[in-house]
């Protein structure tokens, strides 16, 4: 693959097979940012667990203390008190059928994550298909399955992210941006480790955190050396 001369003289400040401390990984993260837009930070880390044992799955959500750096637009699935509980703590978009209907007749998606209530969950499970590859579909582990509403809301407006283990066993976790700067960065980086290691599987044995690295969203790959907090 051919990469453009920004990227190619970002890649020259970074040593590939060197394990940067935190810090200095985040801080060479910032400074490899080319782009004229504020670049993404994003945190990959290679788990030592087997993706395909059910008993071993590493799903979980965090609130990042400085949050994404991004307006999250939020859909509430609800009726009742719940969908006027949810209007009135921020959701951009709330409804039951008529949102149902226009996910499927009209392929709307103009949300970034999705909430509803258990009671709605029989209606919600008619879109999983269209939710689900997507990583909107609404679960109780994740926080988006709740009597709750207006605590779900605060939560993902602040910064909640969700983590979930793909089929390489790798978890991808975006943790600011560019501008945010290295402290702050850090400070996210510090939630979601500490969050992977609360939510270790008791079947997973050996080395947890095989590898970690950060990058930004048109920046080379940083590798991270892994110390326990």
């Amino acid at each position: 693959m051919k990469h453009g001369k920004n990227y190619v003289n970002a890649a020259a400040k970074v040593e590939r097979t060197k394990l940067y401390e935190v810090e200095d990984a985040l801080s060479l993260a910032v400074e490899t940012c080319t782009a004229k837009f504020d670049e993404t930070i994003e945190l990959h880390v290679k788990l030592g667990v087997d993706p395909k044992n059910a008993d071993q799955q590493v799903r979980g959500s965090v609130v990042l203390p400085n949050g994404t750096g991004k307006s999250v637009k939020v859909l509430v699935i609800a009726k009742g008190d719940k969908a006027d509980i949810a209007k009135a703590n921020g959701a951009d978009f709330v409804g039951a059928e008529d949102m149902i209907d226009k996910i499927v007749k009209e392929n709307w998606l103009g949300f970034d994550a999705c909430i509803t209530t258990p009671d709605m969950m029989g209606l919600v499970g008619r879109i999983a298909r269209i939710l689900g590859p997507r990583g909107l579909m609404p679960n109780p582990k994740s926080g988006t399955v709740t009597a709750d509403v207006a605590k779900a809301l605060k939560d993902i407006k602040a910064g909640k992210v969700e983590y979930r283990l793909d089929k390489f066993g790798i978890i991808h976790v975006v943790i600011g941006k560019k501008s945010f700067g290295a402290a702050k960065l850090k400070e996210n980086y510090d939630a979601v480790i500490d969050a992977l290691a609360k939510a270790k599987p008791q079947a997973a044995k050996g080395t947890y955190f095989k590898s970690i690295s950060v990058a930004g969203t048109m920046g080379p790959g940083i590798k991270v050396m892994y110390r326990a907090q």
